[in-house]
C-alpha cells in the first residue's frame, strides 16, 4: 500500500473578480502531496503558488475543481467546519513576522497563545518548551522580539504554528527576508520539524537555493503544475548544503489528467516556434518535438 494523501488537488481553478474583470489565478492545476512529505513550490510572481497555498489552508474558496486534505473535502465544508480546519488541521507561517508574532509577548508566550482550548497552564508551558527546543530555540523563550534576530523570529513562528499539532504545515517566503546562512537554519527547523512529528510540510518560495534543501520541488507556471524536481538518492546522514550549486533534482515534465504538457519558454525559443504548431514523433521510444516546417 502507499503512503497516506496529505493535499489532493484535481483540476483546481481559482477565479479572482476585480471589479469587471477576471483573473484565473489557478487554470485546472493537479497535485498529490503524500502525508510526511517536505516539498517546495516555485514559480514566478503571479504563477499561483500562494493562491495554492492559500486554498490548501482555507483562506480562500476553490472556484471549480477538487481539493481534499487529510481526507476533508474543501468545496463541502461549511464555516464553521473550515474554521475548526484551519484551527487543527494546518497551521501557517509568513513571511513578514508581523503576520507571525506579537511584540509584547516573549517567544515562549507567543508560542502558547493559540492554545487557547488547552485547560493547563502547565500543559501550555511544557507544549511551549518542547516546540521552542525543537526548532532550536530552548534558550530562547524567555525573549522578546526585539532580543531575536529575523531567523530567529521566524523560528519562533514555526514553533507557533504547530502548536495545535497540524497534520500539514505551511509555509509562504519562509526565507524570503534572510540571508543565506539563515535560510539553512530555518530550512532544517522545517526538516527537523518533519522528523520529529511527521508533519507534511509545504513550502512556496523564489528562493531555488532553500528549494534544493527538499527532495521534491513542484513548479508552477501559469497556474498549472508544468515541471516536478526530485532530488537522486541520497546516503543515509546526508547533510543537505544550501551553498552547494551543484544541480540536486532532476526535473521532469508533468503531463496533466488530459494528457498535456507545458513546453518553457526558453525551449521553444529555441525550437523558433512561429505560428504556434510543432511536430511531435515517437523515434526509438523518445517524443521528439520539432517546430511546424522544419
Amino acid at each position: 500500500m502507499g503512503r497516506e494523501i496529505a493535499v489532493q488537488c484535481e483540476n483546481l481553478v481559482k477565479i479572482y473578480k476585480k471589479r469587471d474583470i477576471e483573473v484565473l489565478a489557478l487554470q485546472g492545476l493537479d497535485l498529490t502531496i503524500e502525508s510526511g512529505e517536505v516539498m517546495a513550490v516555485i514559480g514566478n510572481s503571479g504563477s499561483g503558488k500562494s493562491t495554492l497555498l492559500n486554498m490548501i489552508g482555507g483562506l480562500d474558496r476553490p472556484s471549480a475543481g477538487k481539493l481534499f486534505v487529510h481526507g476533508k473535502n474543501l468545496f463541502e465544508m461549511t464555516d464553521g467546519e473550515l474554521a475548526a480546519y484551519k484551527r487543527t488541521t494546518v497551521g501557517f507561517v509568513w513571511q513578514n513576522n508581523a503576520r507571525n508574532l506579537l511584540p509584547y509577548l516573549t517567544a515562549a508566550e507567543n508560542v502558547m497563545m493559540p492554545m487557547q482550548l488547552m485547560p493547563k497552564a502547565a500543559a501550555k508551558q511544557a507544549r511551549a518548551k518542547e516546540l521552542l527546543e525543537m526548532v532550536g530555540l530552548s534558550g530562547k523563550a524567555k525573549s522578546r522580539l526585539s532580543q531575536l534576530s529575523g531567523g530567529e523570529q521566524q523560528r519562533v513562528a514555526i514553533a507557533i504554528a504547530l502548536a495545535n499539532a497540524p497534520k500539514v504545515l505551511l509555509a509562504d517566503e519562509p526565507t524570503g527576508s534572510v540571508d543565506t546562512k539563515t535560510a539553512a537554519f530555518i530550512m532544517d527547523a522545517f526538516r527537523e520539524v518533519n522528523r520529529t512529528l511527521n508533519t507534511s510540510v509545504v513550502i512556496v518560495t523564489h528562493d531555488r537555493q532553500a528549494a534544493k534543501m527538499v527532495n521534491r520541488v513542484i513548479m508552477i507556471r501559469d497556474g498549472k503544475t508544468s515541471s516536478e524536481m526530485i532530488a537522486a538518492p541520497r546516503p543515509e546522514g546526508h547533510v543537505f548544503d544550501i551553498e552547494d550549486k551543484e544541480a540536486a533534482h532532476e526535473e521532469f515534465a508533468v503531463l496533466d489528467r488530459a494528457g498535456r504538457v507545458q513546453i518553457p519558454p526558453e525551449m521553444l525559443e529555441k525550437l523558433d516556434v512561429k505560428n504556434n504548431r510543432v511536430k511531435m514523433e515517437l523515434e526509438d521510444g523518445r517524443l521528439v518535438i520539432t517546430a511546424a516546417g522544419k
